[in-house]
């Protein structure tokens, strides 16, 4: 992900309401010094801070990945357990203190013993001006390189209908300016209902853009979502949200992603999700199996040897070092999903990326987690 750098704004600016929230003695100390602008603070424990940026649309190149990407926001609150993105949270805070934009202070508050929570506590915020602006930049340049035949992704490292979404609306002004533009391939990716409200601009995208909606959910079961997701929105939210947009005739499926090995890969698990993908008149799914990188370790082992700790060993043993899944257990996976789904007339495809996956089924190889 290419992390990009902070220009904080000399001035703290809050509303009546925000200010309740913030003792009058930490009102004045952000105040005196004049480093960041605090937009709001939840009372769950999130504060939000502006963030202006220069460029927003990351390049195929910066990211190592087959696509252009955008994220609105830096961090998320829905806090997923599994998060990748937590690291790069880590060192956009880090280069913003090296760059003097962010004070000794302020770092301190987000290295301390549980830095891996800034990522969903300080989420910053792309100011609107400053995304609308960069964005007309980035789509010049990508028309420029005649680039348009890679897809643009949006929400690869934070929700972009996370709760902030609501109040900032960074989502909207993007997916707004997208509709001047025509014939790119365009997916979102995210967990939340929310996305609903913008029905009517995702259907204007879908007649510019081959346009799809990547609903993410990677089980049926409440309790898994409770463990692992404990921010999230409740499986079924998303799975009404689904159906709200496949009625709207929206473009929409479930990206399942990450596969837990041994909790949401057995054959019971896969199917309900299938039987509830397939209820919700979802056009496709999208499985990815774990990977876990090893700034997260801290973050998911802990809570599978609280709440499986008979597959703790396991884990330890087959992520170690590059944090993909082994490549046996990953194609072994993936072919149960495929099956499983085709049973219940779900395409197992990628519509944005449209990668290809082999036939058949291997039980053997699945049994490592069983």
């Amino acid at each position: 992900m290419l992390v990009l750098p902070f220009l904080w704004l000399g001035a703290v600016r809050m509303t009546a309401t925000q200010a309740d929230l913030f003792p009058a003695a930490t009102v004045a100390s952000l105040r005196s010094r004049r480093e960041m602008v605090v937009l709001d603070r939840r009372r769950r424990g999130a504060t939000f801070i502006e963030h202006r940026v220069t460029t927003l649309i990351n390049s195929p190149e910066s990211t190592g990945m087959g696509f252009w990407s955008i994220n609105p926001y830096v961090g998320c609150e829905f806090g997923c357990t599994y998060c990748y993105a937590r690291d790069a949270h880590r060192h956009v805070v880090e280069r913003a203190h090296a760059a003097g934009r962010l004070s000794e202070h302020d770092l301190r508050a987000m290295r301390t013993s549980t830095t891996w929570k800034a990522f969903e506590r300080h989420i910053f915020v792309k100011q609107r001006k400053a995304v609308l602006q960069a964005l007309d930049r980035d789509l010049l340049r990508l028309h420029r390189r005649h680039d348009v035949r890679h897809p643009l992704v949006i929400g690869t490292a934070t929700d972009p209908y996370q709760p902030a979404e609501r109040r900032f609306g960074i989502t909207a002004a993007i997916l707004e300016r997208l509709t001047r533009e025509r014939g790119l391939a365009i997916g979102i990716i995210t967990k939340s209902p929310t996305i609903v409200r913008d029905i009517p601009l995702l259907i204007r995208l879908q007649r510019r853009h081959r346009f799809t909606v990547y609903l993410s959910l990677i089980s049926t079961d409440p309790d898994i979502i409770r463990i692992f997701e404990a921010r999230s929105p409740h499986p079924a939210a998303r799975l009404k949200a689904l159906r709200q947009l496949t009625t709207a005739g929206v473009h929409a499926g479930l990206i399942v992603a990450p596969i837990l090995p041994g909790i949401t890969d057995p054959v019971a698990s896969i199917e309900a999700l299938a039987h509830a993908l397939a209820a919700a008149g979802g056009h496709f799914a999208h499985p990815s199996p774990l990977r876990l990188y090893p700034a997260l370790h801290r973050t998911f082992l802990p809570v599978v040897e609280q709440n499986f700790p008979a597959l703790y060993p396991r884990y330890r043993r087959a992520y170690r070092g590059s944090g993909a899944a082994p490549r046996h257990y990953t194609e072994a996976v993936i072919r149960r999903f495929r099956r499983l789904a085709t049973r219940h007339g779900i395409p197992v495809t990628d519509p944005v990326m449209e990668p290809t996956t082999g036939p058949g089924a291997d039980h053997r190889q699945l049994g490592l987690w069983s």
